[in-house]
């Protein structure tokens, strides 16, 4: 019976560390991340790709290590570009601080021509609305 205690001891401490793991998770604030630039790449047939360059800020008190990360790309609405990127670099966004992640993401011929088809219908072109949603990835918990 000795070892049934030592497991349930084990077992007890890892689950009271988890738990105070998840709770440090709720109390962080969400990360910024804005568009700071765009640059194209070698696209193969029907495709178009490009390099985005994301500013990614980190507003908490403790660093945020990723390895890989993930980016889908809407505009006006509707699915336009994706991509990943297993870059490590750092591999960090350090605490109260920012980190430039490049993220090469391609663009499919069927976007680009729902896009244009939207524009041709009369879709009014004086503004033109994006979102960026991604994850970065790191260990066993993604952010």
């Amino acid at each position: 019976m000795p070892n049934s205690r030592l497991v349930l001891l084990i077992f007890a401490w890892v689950a009271f560390s988890m738990l105070g793991g998840w709770a440090s998770l709720f109390n962080r604030e969400e990360m910024r991340v804005n568009v700071a630039g765009i640059e194209p790449l070698e696209g193969q047939g029907l495709e178009m790709r490009f390099a985005v360059k994301l500013r990614v800020q980190n507003p908490n008190d403790s660093p945020i290590d990723y390895d890989g990360v993930a980016l889908d790309l809407d505009l006006n609405g509707h699915s336009f570009a994706s991509g990943v990127s297993d870059q490590r670099g750092t591999g960090t966004v350090p605490r109260f601080g920012e980190t430039l992640i490049s993220v090469p993401v391609t663009i499919s011929a069927l976007s680009v021509a729902r896009q244009a088809l939207g524009y041709a219908s009369g879709d009014s072109v004086s503004k033109v609305s994006y979102a960026v949603r991604g994850r970065l990835a790191g260990g066993a918990l993604g952010y």
